[in-house]
């Protein structure tokens, strides 16, 4: 059996797809002798947005010093094979399916959602291949998600904390810090990335109750850029490093929260430098330039990107701004629980046409009509097409030489990520 086969049938094994609580996988870690407990010095991450790149950023960092390093990320964009990454490599098939078959027998008829088995799936195959570090990225929230089960973590991060999945995590600011913070232990360093001062206070809040050592932007630590490059300041020093390899002006305050967490871990200044010069994420700002949908268009300046929420939106519309004067098409599908407006609002001073689309195979896509609507009600021109493929079919044939991002939803980016190879 395959792991796709051995996938399909564990979303079939608890009828929703999020529903916050711990016991379940409690449960099942038990049932696989917690393996939790054994699993190299973990470092997790929350926060709304950055907290991919943060961790890629980490990751390069300490394996360019020689450090092995497990990492856990979701959703994944080509293949589920991307959220585990054991010793540096993502996990082979055959290993990846003996684990998912391990887990759905200790599970046996119990419900237990997706994301809450295939997390289990990660803690068994970490306990079991040695490494230096152990780098959790949280899936929702942070108090009550499936990766906030180890006691004791090494560090952990809280990037910007802003308003989304408002139905799981709460309507304000601080009420999703709140779930955000609760990966803060006891006397462990906490990293926190810019914070509005809502959510800091709450923060802040909490750790100080734990009486864990806050490691804060603005006060223990700054970042900035300076004469193209990427200045960074603590009560250890200050560090003069490259830009951020991964485009954006957002990715400087991401790369200040790698970096603070690297020092606090003990890393040298080389650790930092790889830091921001040797991370990869793809679908944050990424360039497309090879593959099918790259030869169907020869002369466009194609760009993805898996943001999805005002903040998102905002950080898509910085990079832009910063960009040569082009004219930019968006190519655009979003899922029904996003902010639509709230993410297109920031986009449209710098867009000349919209081409929405709905995501393929995804139950929650929001109908390209609702986002085309969504965009003009901002001020964007838009239109729908049928596919991605349409519409940059359609951009090319009014404008060759066009930019073209695609954006709106990391399950459209993995779309795109397979369809061009």
């Amino acid at each position: 059996m395959s792991s796709d086969a051995v996938l399909e049938r564990m979303m079939t094994l608890h009828p929703k797809v999020i529903d916050l609580v711990m016991d379940r996988v409690e449960r099942l870690l038990a049932a696989l002798g917690n393996p939790e407990r054994s699993v190299p010095p973990v470092i997790h991450i929350a926060g709304t947005n950055g907290k991919g790149s943060t961790q890629a950023m980490i990751r390069a960092g300490l394996e360019a010093g020689g450090s092995l390093v497990h990492a856990y990320t979701s959703p994944h964009l080509a293949r589920f094979h991307e959220r585990i990454r054991l010793a540096g490599e993502l996990i082979s098939e055959d290993a990846l399916t003996a684990l998912l078959d391990e887990c759905v027998r200790a599970n046996g008829p119990d419900e237990i959602t997706f994301f809450e088995i295939t997390t289990c799936a990660a803690f068994l195959a970490f306990s079991r291949v040695r490494a230096d570090y152990t780098l959790l990225e949280v899936g929702l929230g942070g108090r009550l998600d499936a990766t906030n089960v180890v006691a004791k973590p090494v560090l952990t991060v809280i990037t910007p904390v802003s308003i989304d999945h408002q139905q799981y995590l709460g309507e304000t600011l601080a009420e999703i810090a709140g779930e955000k913070a609760g990966i803060i232990k006891r006397g462990v360093p906490c990293v926190v990335g810019p914070q509005e001062d809502a959510g800091m206070a709450v923060i802040e809040a909490r750790a100080a109750r734990l009486g864990s050592p806050v490691l804060a932007f603005g006060q223990q630590w700054s970042a900035w850029e300076e004469r193209g490059r990427l200045i960074y300041q603590d009560e250890n020093g200050l560090l003069d490093l490259p830009l951020p390899n991964l485009p954006g002006p957002f990715q400087i305050q991401n790369a200040g929260a790698a970096i603070a967490a690297l020092r606090a871990l003990g890393k040298d200044q080389a650790a930092c430098e790889a830091a921001v010069t040797k991370a990869y994420w793809p679908a944050r700002m990424q360039r497309l330039r090879v593959g099918p949908l790259v030869e169907s268009a020869p002369n466009v300046e194609l760009w993805l990107d898996g943001g999805h929420n005002p903040a998102g939106g905002a950080a898509v519309a910085a990079t832009l701004a910063r960009m040569p004067a082009r004219e930019t098409h968006l190519i655009c599908g979003m899922l029904n629980t996003k902010d639509v407006r709230g993410y297109m609002q920031p986009l449209a001073p710098h867009v000349t046409r919209l081409h929405a689309v709905s995501i393929p195979g995804e139950k929650n896509t929001l109908p390209a009509e609702v986002t085309r609507e969504a965009a003009r009600s901002v001020g964007i021109d838009a239109v729908v097409a049928g596919s991605v493929a349409e519409a940059l079919t359609a951009v090319v044939s009014v404008s060759p030489y066009a930019r073209v991002l695609i954006c709106g939803s990391l399950y459209l980016a993995g779309g795109v990520l397979r369809e061009n190879g």
